[in-house]
């Protein structure tokens, strides 16, 4: 078990003999095994580490098992903490309700049965785990949110800055020129140039509403399929940023899958590519799509600057909406995704399961190579 999914397991005994019997007990778990020899040792443990599962005896000295479960559980911070007492003294039920009373999760008698013990305190240390790990999901869930709410925002702001600026601008124009033509005051040349200048910009702001249109949904990806719009939006990438990409589908006749998993293969493949422009100050760009047995696997690589390590881990603190986008993606698929460095580059890597039933007919061929982009072996 990695470092970083250990638990703390903290042994409170005034007799070292019983410490060395626990540890050799609760070994095999792979846990971290923090010891105490008094109840004072003991708090100072908690104060100091994170604790799963709190094991104590009962009969101590200065300060007993009941009284350390009591200062326990007045701090907030351990009022969940998993207690369990053993003795082999205290043993009538009245002991045992003073100690459920406590906050103890079991009350274990001596002689220990090893397997017993490991066994309980194992399920608790998993629970503990698993708490864990569902408060991390929680807060990462909570900054993505967070993050999508604010980039919805910004792309609301781009766009309409982009419908002010250019597709405004050109209709108040067309316009304009629309007027002149209507002027019984100006010559027919002048009616006639006005009118073909009006046309003109209506040319522009209809390739300006396609342009945004296309980048919100592509219209290829549900006409024609995957390889066709994955090629279409490299063409586009490599003429707004002169980055060379290169892209290798296989099979040739790559099929159609389900609408839902084309979309989100395609919005990772774009994803990733945009952190390549945003991020990498890399010069060529791969993408490799590639459809096997019971998968679809795609692969992005660059010759940028890489990421760091806190990056290719995904650390919650140290990954943008982007990233964190589509590892969700991914997961709402049961896939994986993987990030490693390439020396030079980063290399995403998606792998994603489906059922012989999500592939339907097979995509049409593009006829022409999108230019910038072209097949790599």
């Amino acid at each position: 078990m990695s470092d970083q999914h250990r638990v703390n397991i903290l042994m409170v005994d005034d007799q070292p003999g019983k410490l060395l019997t626990y540890e050799a007990i609760l070994g095999e778990l792979g846990e971290n095994l923090i010891k105490a020899s008094s109840g004072r040792e003991a708090l100072d443990a908690l104060l100091r580490n994170d604790i799963a599962v709190v094991l104590m005896d009962v009969s101590m000295p200065e300060l007993d098992g009941f009284e350390l479960a009591d200062m326990i559980r007045q701090h907030p911070r351990f009022k969940e903490t998993a207690i369990i007492f053993i003795s082999a003294v205290h043993l009538s039920d009245l002991d045992r309700i003073k100690a459920y009373q406590r906050g103890a999760v079991d009350y274990i008698s001596v002689p220990v049965i090893p397997e017993l013990l490991r066994a309980k305190v194992s399920v608790f240390a998993e629970l503990y785990r698993r708490a864990r790990q569902l408060e991390v999901l929680n807060r990462e869930l909570r900054r993505l949110s967070s993050s999508l709410i604010s980039t919805q925002d910004e792309e609301r702001r781009r766009i309409a800055r982009e419908l002010h600026d250019g597709l405004g601008q050109d209709l108040i124009a067309a316009k304009i020129m629309l007027d002149v033509t209507r002027s019984q005051e100006q010559a027919e040349n002048k009616r006639s140039l006005a009118a073909a200048e009006a046309s003109g910009l209506i040319d522009r702001a209809v390739r300006q509403v396609r342009s945004i249109s296309h980048l919100l949904h592509p219209p290829m990806l549900d006409e024609v399929g995957l390889n066709s719009a994955i090629q279409w939006y490299l063409e586009g990438l490599t003429k707004r940023s002169g980055i060379e990409t290169f892209i290798e589908v296989q099979p040739v006749d790559f099929p159609r899958l389900a609408p839902e998993l084309e979309t989100a293969v395609f919005r990772i493949i774009q994803e990733a590519l945009t952190n390549v422009f945003r991020h990498s100050g890399a010069h060529k760009g791969w993408v490799e799509l590639s459809k096997r047995e019971n998968e679809v696997v795609i692969r992005v690589r660059d010759d940028g600057k890489g990421v760091s390590e806190q990056v290719a881990e995904f650390r919650p603190d140290c990954i943008g909406i982007g990233l964190g986008g589509m590892r969700q993606r991914v997961k709402e698929f049961g896939g994986e995704l993987r990030l490693e460095n390439a020396s030079p580059g980063t290399v995403v890597e998606v792998v994603i399961p489906i059922a012989a039933s999500v592939v339907t007919v097979t995509e049409v061929p593009a006829s022409v190579t999108p230019s910038g982009t072209r097949a790599f072996i």
